[in-house]
């Protein structure tokens, strides 16, 4: 786990996918309705997470730039390696990028295995997000 967790109160990460050139409202709106509809606060945010080919993407980063958050990249096997645990694995975003979700897997992928997702990911025009947050320990 990061150490971007080291704050108690920033337990979740937004994952974000999107398509490239996706105007950076489209996606500033969608993160923004991912946040409303998990009912989390941006206090709770520890990080934005995506694909590493999206680490240029202007859309991406005016999202990290409005919420103030670390970002996190990841390759695709990484993001491949999250399958198992998504809501929604798509066989259309594994034969474009190579791995079976974007916004799922990088926000699991962003926490590790004591990940769990808050939201499934969910849709706009041009892109999709999705929530995970640090699982609670169990003893």
């Amino acid at each position: 786990m990061s150490d971007i967790f080291s704050d108690t109160a920033r337990r979740h990460v937004l994952g974000l996918g999107c398509e490239r050139g996706t105007p950076s409202a489209e996606v500033l709106a969608l993160a923004i309705a991912a946040l409303d509809a998990a009912g989390i606060g941006v206090a709770e945010l520890a990080a934005i997470a995506s694909i590493d080919s999206r680490r240029q993407e202007a859309a991406i980063l005016t999202v990290v730039e409005h919420f103030s958050v670390p970002a996190l990249f990841f390759d695709a096997p990484r993001l491949e390696a999250e399958t198992p645990r998504l809501k929604n694995p798509s066989e259309i975003v594994f034969a474009r990028v190579g791995c079976h979700g974007v916004a799922e897997s990088a926000a699991l992928a962003a926490i590790g295995p004591d990940a769990e997702l808050l939201l499934g990911k969910i849709k706009s025009a041009h892109a999709t997000a999705a929530i995970a947050r640090i699982g609670l320990q169990k003893d």
